[in-house]
């Protein structure tokens, strides 16, 4: 019998991932657990292994190919089973996909094919969710998704099906204007009333040009499409106002990032028909998916969700250098590498400890700001797929060789594609040091949803006044970033002090 295999979800919630390279070929025999592909989702590289013992009968996707989760990877033919269900999924796969005798559409070698699609060519919903649209006699291809990254879920083809608006699926998340309380203690006011008496049309929703207002009324279920449309809620056009303040609904967002998002596509072949005498001179196109699309699309939610402020101070680390000099042969003789990272980690958990608004969150849905209780330390990595942050759990507790063994084995496995996504995720803190590579400041983007984020400079002597005389002193340049929502710039005058002062004199770091 044959069965398909498909692509299943590889990290937590990914939707796609790309298929890099294929280890098997049609014909070839494998093994359940085998790996048969790697596999690049926005979070990492990982092995697709075999479901069951069988031989490869074809692979449905091309190397390089984005294939959603859910679809079609691979036939498999397995031995010993009846031909009769032909053409099943392997198991545990199959609450994902169409059951066996529910009509023409249970061949689920057509269902590809089948598919609508959205403008960007995809369609996000489980091949139940599918099921369930048919049934309704939904065309899914025109719904919208409310769910994480924008797939389809049932209560969006109940809303369909009972005829409903896309707008008013947000309604029941939105019992109140999440600012200007008093409005939401005012009695329900008629359509009409709303269009003579409190609203004002301003604007349309699928108007592209930024509004740029400084406050919005929104619901809470209105903020948060924004958030998952990467808009600034200042920027969408209102569509209507209440107590003179500019109105904007969950609707209005989405017409606004999808209208952004034609105008970038219209400028990209715009750049793309006059590129084409530029790639004759050797330009050359990389796709922009996997990590290095979830690295930009982090940056963009943290840079326009967060009001950045960097705080800049130096630092005179050269009894330091001189500590680190004599520990790092002992530390060789355990073999570990010993960097000043871990020092400059024992640093900050120790002035987070002393500055706690430094190691928070801020949850924009509760109003509430989260002092963090753990202190764990986000260590920006440089790799060939781009910038990769692995934390390292619990500073506070751990040793100068613990911090610096786990900091390199977690660095190494984020260069090898190997890491664990949990790995890359807890972080409350986090440091970046463009230092070893070159250069002194910077202005690093806060690791959304944290607070701050601290950036190292490059250790090298530098003229400092000593004692009364200028003298070559090995420093170290500091650049703080915080969010000025929930940080202020005392508060990162002394927390960076803090830290200065632990660096300056190491030997304090042997109290923490």
């Amino acid at each position: 019998m044959t069965r398909e295999y498909r692509l299943p979800d590889v990290g937590e919630g990914v939707a796609e991932g790309e298929i890099v390279r294929w280890l098997v070929e049609p014909g070839d025999p494998v093994e359940e657990d085998q790996p048969i592909a790697e596999v690049e989702t926005d979070k990492a590289m990982v092995d697709l292994p075999a479901p069951v013992d069988g031989t490869i009968r074809k692979l449905h996707a091309e190397e390089g190919e984005m294939v959603p989760v859910g679809d079609v990877v691979v036939t498999f033919d397995v031995e010993g089973e009846d031909d009769t269900d032909a053409t099943r999924s392997t198991e545990g796969e199959r609450d994902q996909q169409a059951e066996p005798g529910d009509g023409s559409e249970s061949d689920t070698g057509d269902l590809p094919d089948a598919e609508p699609e959205t403008s960007d060519g995809r369609v996000f919903a489980s091949p139940s969710i599918r099921r369930e649209a048919r049934q309704a006699g939904v065309d899914i291809a025109t719904i919208e998704g409310s769910g994480p990254g924008g797939r389809i879920t049932a209560a969006d083809i109940q809303q369909a099906a009972s005829g409903g608006e896309r707008a008013s699926a947000s309604a029941p998340d939105e019992p109140a204007v999440e600012e200007g309380a008093e409005s939401a203690s005012e009695p329900a006011r008629s359509s009409q009333e709303e269009a003579t008496a409190n609203q004002q049309e301003v604007g349309s929703g699928a108007e592209t040009e930024s509004a740029d207002r400084e406050r919005t009324l929104a619901a809470p279920a209105t903020r948060r499409a924004a958030r998952e449309e990467g808009v600034d809620l200042n920027a969408v056009p209102a569509v209507e106002q209440r107590d003179g303040e500019a109105f904007v609904t969950a609707e209005a967002v989405r017409e606004y990032a999808e209208a952004q998002q034609a105008a970038q596509d219209a400028d990209a072949a715009a750049v793309g028909t006059a590129d084409t005498g530029a790639e004759a001179s050797g330009d050359v196109r990389e796709p922009y998916r996997g990590v290095r699309r979830a690295i930009g699309e982090a940056m963009e939610t943290a840079k326009f969700t967060a009001p950045h402020v960097t705080h800049h101070d130096t630092v005179d680390v050269t009894d330091l250098v001189a500590t680190r000099e004599r520990l790092a042969a002992e530390a060789e003789e355990r073999g570990i590498r010993l960097t000043y990272t871990p020092f400059v980690m024992k640093a900050v958990a120790a002035a987070l400890k002393e500055h706690p608004i430094l190691n928070a969150q801020l949850d924009e849905e509760e109003e509430e700001i989260i002092k963090r209780g753990e202190y764990n330390l986000g260590v920006a990595t440089d790799t060939d797929a781009g910038l990769m942050v692995p934390v390292v759990d619990d500073v506070d507790r751990k040793g100068l060789l613990e911090l610096a063994s786990e900091t390199n084995e977690l660095a190494q496995k984020a260069r090898e594609r190997s890491i664990d996504p949990e790995e890359l995720r807890g972080g409350t803190f986090t440091i970046t040091n463009v230092g070893v590579i070159g250069g002194e400041y910077a202005t690093p983007i806060i690791n959304h949803p944290e607070v701050a984020i601290l950036a190292l400079g490059a250790i090298k002597e530098r003229p400092r006044v000593h004692e009364g005389e200028v003298v070559p002193r090995e420093t170290l340049p500091l650049s703080l970033s915080i969010d000025h929502r929930v940080v202020d710039g005392a508060d990162a005058a002394r927390f960076t002090n803090r830290i200065i002062e632990l660096l300056e004199e190491p030997s304090l770091l042997l109290l923490e």
